[in-house]
């Protein structure tokens, strides 16, 4: 019996042993990395990275999306590596609730002070940049991040974007060895004022500049474009910098990169109107090897599938699900889904131009085929009071510049006639626009008796979109963004 106990003494060592040296090349993997960071740095390095770059009131005027009066590189090779979304949408054409989409992926009017211009983000709820803060990123942005507003009554103590870093390459330089990071860097090009000279600097092919259909073509305009596209062009090479950086640092191939705009093009009829010339703004996306290079996509998107996007790419979930989804499916595996066909744009408050700081609320869907348009108090001006004695004063949600200018001055000619309606005359409480022949979506045919059935059609679809996002217009007049405090100042809008 004794020599039985010793034998199986002797048979448990050997075993310990052999477990011991087994087990070691997996305790030295857990625990150690190359540069001897413990387990924890090690996983954390094989997290993805996250690089948002924002551009402030662009359209689709970059290479990659055919423009042909400036050379644009930067968002090119982004494409080039990545994939091109040809029908993005914003939310809502105006920064504030527009960022805030991103940050929350819900749309404003689900955003309660949110959906306005100048007013606050309630921290309740979630957003992607706290989501990947608790789950260890490294998070920050430099630049404009949400806003313009006030964070704090809200409950933020910073942006909601993040901390602020003087620049992208000041953060990466402070980064914590192996962790991962989420950044907002978002310059702010292309907004107004614009910076004089600049034009005068930057090589623009004047031949090849496409003057919009809803405003006149004319030097004024054609200058104020100038003044636009230079500022672009600028918005273009922060993109080269940031992703030469990433490439320096050996960063780039797992790091997800998108580069969009929160609106479209300050001008008028552009910025704050959900015609596609305010609200059809780029997206293109690279994430090393994980989609397809070079590749163009038809669906319809928002902008509020960008922060489900990115916390399935962060392998995270938030508690509070989000009214967008996350894009991968369909990079990753082409998954088709109906939401693709269409989108919901909307508007609230945008600057302080009505009495009382009302607001010019707006309900739209765009398909492939059709704008339908739901202007919900047609009483009321679109582009702000022609009237009021306070800056931003006249038609103060169109941007000050050349283009508004000319409008304003030429009111009451009969020539600008067909332009200054389109900007900044009242709408009716419907308008559709059949855009196989009406890219510019001027020709509004919602009386149309051949219409009827079209226009039922997307009426139910946004009935239902209202519904399912308990949207608090719907049913009632009364006007809950109206009651909002404004915060307003001497910021750009």
């Amino acid at each position: 019996m004794k020599n039985l106990f010793a034998d199986l003494n002797a048979f448990k060592n050997k075993l310990f042993s052999a477990s011991v040296l087994l087990f070691l090349p997996i305790v030295y993997l857990l625990f150690s990395s190359p540069n001897g960071k413990n387990g924890i740095a090690q996983k954390q390095k094989e997290q993805e990275n996250i690089l948002l770059i924002i551009a402030d009131d662009m359209s689709k005027h970059a290479g990659v999306y055919g423009e042909k009066a400036i050379r644009t590189p930067g968002i090119d090779a982004v494409a080039a590596s990545g994939v091109v979304f040809n029908n993005a949408f914003c939310t809502a054409s105006s920064c504030s609730p527009s960022r805030a989409s991103i940050l929350t992926g819900k749309y404003p009017h689900q955003l309660e002070e949110g959906g306005n211009l100048w007013g606050t983000l309630p921290a309740k709820f979630p957003n992607y940049t706290r989501t990947l803060a608790r789950a260890g990123y490294t998070v920050g942005l430099t630049g404009k991040g949400w806003g313009p507003g006030q964070a704090l009554p809200g409950g933020y103590q910073e942006n909601p974007a993040g901390p602020a870093f003087k620049n992208f390459a000041e953060f990466i330089a402070k980064l914590p060895a192996g962790k991962p990071f989420c950044f907002w860097l978002g310059p702010s090009d292309p907004h107004r004022p614009y910076e004089a000279e600049l034009k005068n600097k930057t090589e623009i092919n004047k031949a090849e500049i496409k003057v919009p259909g809803w405003l006149p073509d004319n030097a004024a305009v054609r200058e104020d474009l100038m003044d636009y596209l230079a500022e672009v062009k600028r918005f273009d090479q922060t993109i080269e910098e940031a992703v030469k950086l990433l490439k320096q640092k050996g960063l780039y191939n797992n790091t997800l990169i998108i580069v969009t705009s929160d609106n479209g093009m300050p001008f008028p009829r552009a910025k704050a109107n959900v015609y596609d010339s305010g609200s059809n703004i780029p997206l293109v996306m690279s994430w090393g090897n994980h989609f397809g290079k070079g590749k163009y996509y038809n669906e319809f998107v928002t902008l509020a599938d960008i922060a489900p996007t990115i916390l399935e790419v962060a392998g995270l979930k938030t508690t509070d699900p989000m009214t967008g989804k996350s894009l991968l499916p369909l990079l990753q595996k082409n998954q088709q889904d109906k939401r693709y066909g269409q989108v919901f744009l909307e508007r609230e408050r945008h600057a302080s131009v009505r009495d009382n700081n009302l607001s010019y609320p707006v309900r739209a869907i765009r398909t492939k085929d059709y704008l339908y348009i739901e202007n919900l108090r047609p009483d009321r001006w679109p582009a702000g009071n022609p009237n009021l004695t306070v800056p931003p004063s006249p038609f103060g949600d169109i941007d000050n510049g050349g283009s508004k200018k000319f409008l304003i001055e030429n009111r009451n000619n009969a020539a600008a006639a067909k332009w200054v309606a389109a900007s900044l005359e009242k709408r009716p409480a419907r308008e559709l626009y059949i855009l196989q022949n009406d890219k510019d979506q001027l020709h509004n045919v919602a009386e149309a008796p051949a219409n009827v059935k079209i226009i039922q059609s997307l009426k139910g679809e946004l009935d239902q979109w209202r519904r399912d996002t308990q949207d608090p217009l719907l049913g009632t007049k009364q006007d809950i963004f109206d009651t909002y405090p404004y915060y307003g100042g001497k910021k750009k809008n």
